[in-house]
């Protein structure tokens, strides 16, 4: 299927190329779960720096570069699975005992194909295969940090969130 290339529009190329694979039963063409993890490697790697740019603008916004950004995978999980995360941990957080925004990419044991979520919020579809298409996830990158951060101060309060501390 080809699709837009305007980035307000490359939710809509996901969505049809996410339909598309579970109608033909593919991901990316791969109908093969090896093959299949070899695409969610790939799409790791191309997400890697829109990842790390959506959690530093997040740091630098609302933690006031307070914050840490860390990164690991694509990886093996304990089901069997794969994952990769990148999370955004800072002292407010860590102090609060509350898990930090993170961007994860997962494949889970028994999914048909990975999957784009947060700490706290899921799930969004990853066919992802090109770096066009990795640049055009970072709108959904930065609602799903935006939404950790404002449900993460629902587990605690705002004082977790540096920009807004002595501004009220």
């Amino acid at each position: 299927m080809t699709g837009s290339t305007a980035p307000d529009r490359a939710y809509i190329d996901t969505l049809k190329r996410h339909f598309g694979d579970l109608r033909d039963g593919t991901h990316g063409g791969a109908r093969q779960r090896g093959e299949k993890e070899e695409l969610f490697e790939a799409a790791a790697k191309l997400l890697d720096p829109h990842a790390r740019m959506v959690l530093t603008e997040l740091d630098h916004g609302m933690l006031l570069d307070s914050g840490r950004v860390e990164a690991n995978g694509p990886r093996r999980t304990s089901d069997g699975g794969m994952a990769a995360t990148w999370a955004l941990t800072w002292p407010e957080q860590q102090k609060a005992g509350i898990r930090p925004v993170s961007l994860i990419a997962h494949y889970g044991a028994g999914f048909h194909h990975p999957h784009l979520r947060g700490a706290t919020v899921s799930e969004w579809p990853l066919n992802v295969f090109t770096d066009e298409q990795a640049r055009g996830e970072i709108p959904m990158m930065r609602a799903i940090a935006a939404g950790d951060l404002h449900n993460l101060v629902f587990q605690r309060d705002y004082r977790i969130v540096p920009a807004i501390v002595g501004d009220v």
